[in-house]
This record gives structure tokens, sequence and C-alpha cells, in this order.
């Protein structure tokens, strides 16, 4: 198994708290990683310091042979052109049509050219499930259908490892469906994805990994059988016993 992105002794200090203690993870191609945790547990600072939206204090993110920590603002551009993300919030442009949306970051990062740009942009909004919203904008989508058009938008530059930041947390229930459909069928093509989530059914069905975090650690790194089914850690296991 190919190694994709390797973390070492990853620490993050606001002031006096630790956010995260000292973690060291091996994320390999294919694999689906559901982090899972109680609140305040360190997943999103954790997330976002895999792509540098938060700077890690300490340790190393090693991705494509190169250490996330100490490259330029310019190369480290480039290499998150590399990994897609999806937050919380759908963050699309208002003033921007589904279409359009979809193609702004292949025509301005990448230089792609107006008519093939479009052809990614309708093939992905294919993918998604919202070939007929192309030329509608996002205020008359539902948050399912923008949160689908999100992860169009990230998966335009065809990216190598997907991260996913609680994608599900601000929808209404119904609509968490449609989102996690999109994202088993990605995990069936084999795309590697990293998803903080509370979507426990998410994790036991389609993620290959659980990654448990819990104060600020990495406390349980198992196949989502043995974590459900038989937690080692008594915070692993009282998390579980106030969820199921």
């Amino acid at each position: 198994m190919s190694t994709v992105l390797e973390i070492k002794n990853l620490k993050k200090t606001y002031g006096e708290n630790e956010v995260l203690k000292d973690i060291t993870e091996t994320v390999n191609k294919g694999e689906v990683i559901a982090v899972l945790g109680p609140s305040g547990a360190g997943k999103s600072t954790f997330l976002r310091s895999l792509n540098m939206l938060e700077k890690p204090t300490a340790g190393a993110i090693v991705f494509d042979d190169k250490d996330l920590m100490h490259l330029s603002d310019k190369e480290l551009d480039n290499l998150r052109e590399r990994m897609g993300m999806v937050f919380q919030s759908f963050n699309l442009f208002p003033n921007m049509t589904v279409l359009e949306n979809i193609k702004l970051a292949p025509m301005k990062v990448k230089g792609t050219n107006d008519s093939q740009a479009t052809e990614i942009a309708q093939e992905l909004l294919a993918k998604v499930g919202l070939s007929d919203k192309a030329d509608v904008f996002p205020a008359s989508l539902s948050g399912g259908q923008q949160q689908r058009v999100a992860i169009a938008r990230a998966l335009a530059m065809n990216p190598e490892v997907m991260l996913f930041d609680e994608p599900t947390s601000a929808l209404d229930p119904e609509m968490v469906g449609e989102v996690l459909k999109v994202m088993q069928d990605l995990a069936d093509e084999g795309m590697t994805m990293i998803v903080v989530t509370h979507e426990m059914g998410f994790a036991r069905e389609v993620a290959s990994t659980v990654w448990f975090m819990a104060d600020g650690y990495i406390q349980e790194n198992t196949s989502p059988e043995e974590f459900f089914t038989n937690p080692k850690t008594d915070r692993a296991k009282d998390f579980l016993a106030k969820i199921l």
C-alpha cells in the first residue's frame, strides 16, 4: 500500500492550551479514515493542520515527499491544489452560478480553458446528481445540494486526497443522506479521504479505518468493526456509550 500522507509528532498549542499532542499517523492510498471523538477533542484543528490552514506548532506533515511545515507559500499552494477540502459551511460564491463556482478554480489556478472547465464541471454535477442545477445560484439550493456542489468544486481540481470537516453537521437531518451517498461513491472509486464526522453509520459502513480522538491524541487507530464492537480505551467506551 503506498503512503499518501505521513503525520509525525504533530503538536498545536494556543498559548497554554495544548490542542494536539504529539500525533503520529500514516494515511495510505485509497484509505477512508473517519476521525471520531467528543467535541473539543481537536478533530477540526487536526484536519485543518493537514493542509496547513492551521499552522502546527511542531512536527512534520509529509505529502509527496515534502514536509509542508517547511514550504514557501507558493509551494504550499501548489500542494494544496492536490488536497480537496470540504467544510461544514459550503463557502460557495453567492454571486456565481453553480457551474461558475465549480469552474473557477481550474480556470484561475490551473489555467484550464473555459470549454474544458465547463466539461469538467458538467461531469462533476452529473456525478453529484445536480446536472439540472448548473445555471442556478447557490441561494436557490437546499443545504444538501449546496454541500454536493462544494464537493464537486473540490473534485474539480482532481485532488489526490479529500479532507472533510464535519460535512453534514450544518444540514437538516433529511439532507444528510444525499451528501453521504456522494461520499460513499467517492470511497467506492478509491478516493483517499479523511473525514471528521459525527455520522456513526458512515464511519461503520464506509470508512476503512477509525481514528478516535480525545484530549488532543489519537487514542485508537483501528477498523470500524473493532472500534464499534471492542473499543480499547476508557475514553472510547465512554464516547460510544453516550452516542450508541
